[in-house]
């Protein structure tokens, strides 16, 4: 156990975290909503500090961020936990896993470990993902300090719930976070999430606002949040909010956990939802979960020449030189691009 970062003593042994925006009142002997965070005698305690639960070599395509570092790989840590209950957490055994066990599953890796890995593998960036990293956000910012010392870069995973203040902290050390969008509607929120979309929004404007670079990714649920009106919504705001400049995934639904009754998402909808989101004035709009599709392709914003051809979280061909496009000169936006 590490004593948690970002709380306040309340009285009579009860503490506020100010991690995530939850900002959870516990009493002495609970948890937070995530789980993870237990109130011992007064003190707030991280139950997953050190405690891996997976950790791989990804592409940083697969996170998915298709504007940084493309072609790189990632070295991708996490632990159990999460301050989300999603329905169609594609990732449910770990991280709801906490809710109904006493024990915290997870091997033992330092961040020093974490580190070390990621350079002998030939990483040029570690990913705290898979799970929520807010949720063990002590270990992944120690782990980021060393990695920014040893030269590697820092991902963001994320459902978009830290508190302003923790990630003003973390930010020195953090370039780029992938933050999913989950929909539009705070009824979609409130029972498929189990969280507040406003949060979320202000959320992603605070990333912005803090110069982390950020690509959104928007899971597309037929019948819950596939309408036009909402997809539109989602489009607007990220034209008006988080910049044209500002990639958004679209991505195909497969029933999974506690969502099985609805199917798998149409190719068709995630055209029309990257049609709604180019007419929006977004200069990038991906398909994802659709490999060989033609939507996962990077077209320059400008002259609409094929700057990145991809196959899933391969890239075939990358075209662009000096981050431009090759045929109009255009800055491609976008890191080490």
């Amino acid at each position: 156990m590490k004593e948690a970062m970002f709380y306040e003593k309340v009285g009579e042994k009860k503490v506020r975290c100010g991690l995530c925006r939850f900002r959870c009142l516990i009493g002495d002997g609970g948890r937070g909503i995530c789980a993870v965070r237990e109130n011992r005698g007064g003190t707030l305690y991280s139950l997953v500090y050190g405690k891996a639960v997976a950790e791989h070599v990804d592409p940083i395509e697969k996170k998915p961020l298709y504007h940084f570092l493309p072609g790189s790989t990632s070295y991708s840590v996490a632990t159990v936990g999460c301050n989300f209950r999603c329905l169609h957490c594609q990732n449910y055994s770990i991280s709801q896993s906490p809710r109904d066990r006493i024990s915290i599953a997870g091997f033992e890796l330092a961040p020093e470990a974490i580190v070390a890995k990621a350079l002998a593998t030939g990483c040029r960036s570690i990913s705290y993902t898979y799970t929520e990293p807010t949720i063990f956000y002590e270990y992944a910012y120690d782990t980021a300090v060393l990695a920014h010392a040893a030269g590697l870069k820092n991902v963001f995973v994320t459902n978009g719930y830290i508190t302003p203040e923790a990630l003003a902290h973390i930010r020195p050390y953090l370039d780029a976070a992938n933050i999913d969008l989950k929909g539009f509607s705070e009824k979609f929120y409130q029972e498929v999430v189990h969280a507040m979309l406003h949060e979320v929004l202000d959320s992603i404007v605070e990333y912005k606002r803090q110069g982390v670079w950020v690509e959104l990714t928007t899971l597309i649920i037929p019948g819950w949040n596939d309408a036009d009106d909402e997809l539109q919504g989602i489009a607007r705001f990220i034209a008006e909010k988080a910049g044209v400049e500002t990639p958004w995934h679209v991505t195909q639904f497969y029933p999974t956990y506690k969502l099985t009754d609805r199917p798998a998402t149409p190719v068709s909808t995630l055209r029309r939802a990257r049609q709604i989101g180019l007419a929006a004035g977004l200069r990038y709009v991906y398909e994802g979960n659709v490999p060989g599709e033609g939507g996962e392709n990077t077209w320059c914003p400008s002259c609409g020449n094929l700057l990145i051809q991809r196959f899933g979280f391969s890239i075939g061909e990358n075209r662009i030189r000096e981050g431009k496009c090759p045929g109009c000169g255009v800055v491609v936006d976008g890191v080490d691009m």
